[in-house]
């Protein structure tokens, strides 16, 4: 990327070409169905094909697997994050915090495979999925922080350790599709888990 030899910062991105718009758009149309009736795993050969161009011009869009997922996931992460301010004012923080951790299970619960690459990319800076880690942790760290002010969770939880246990349980509830109420009853524990004291 091209920076300014005077300030140090960079040069803003040219705009897309019309026609690399239009494969773009149709390459990430085609990766949210494949992720859907596949998984995260789904053939990146095949999502190129179904765009309608070669894999050389994914690539060019989307450098990995993991680029590609970020981009399809940035709708539902808009979403969490306005979840996250509307629930930053409510008067039962502790409630508040798990009513989304709630909606961040079925967010990952959405495409097979997600939990997982969620989980490993909170310990690896160099994912692109990092970009979709770094404002869910800072939204769950601030309702987290509330329901720690408010006395209603233990002092002793962190945001990172909830993260981890949101995708487990989305991952168990991957795993179980025949209980499609496990993902309630495990968040249903993890609230006991979190309360302080009384």
């Amino acid at each position: 990327m091209a920076t300014s030899s005077t300030t140090g910062t960079r040069a803003p991105a040219r705009p897309m070409r019309a026609d690399a718009r239009r494969n773009y758009d149709r390459l990430l149309g085609e990766a949210r169905t494949s992720f859907a009736e596949h998984g995260t795993d789904a053939s990146l050969e095949d999502i190129a094909r179904r765009a309608g161009v070669g894999i050389g011009t994914l690539y060019r869009h989307f450098p990995n697997r993991h680029a590609l997922m970020n981009a399809v996931f940035q709708e539902a992460l808009t979403a969490l994050l306005a979840r996250s301010r509307e629930l930053a004012g409510s008067e039962q923080p502790c409630v508040a915090l798990v009513e989304w951790l709630g909606a961040l299970v079925s967010h990952a619960g959405e495409y097979r495979g997600l939990a997982q690459a969620l989980m490993s990319a909170s310990a690896d800076r160099t994912s692109a999925l990092t970009q979709c880690h770094v404002p869910l942790r800072q939204a769950g760290a601030l309702l987290l922080e509330r329901a720690k002010a408010n006395g209603a969770v233990r002092a002793d939880v962190s945001i990172d350790d909830l993260l981890q246990l949101t995708n487990a349980i989305a991952l168990a509830a991957e795993q179980t599709p025949a209980d499609p109420d496990l993902a309630n009853r495990l968040l249903r524990l993890t609230l006991q888990g979190l309360r302080a004291e009384p």
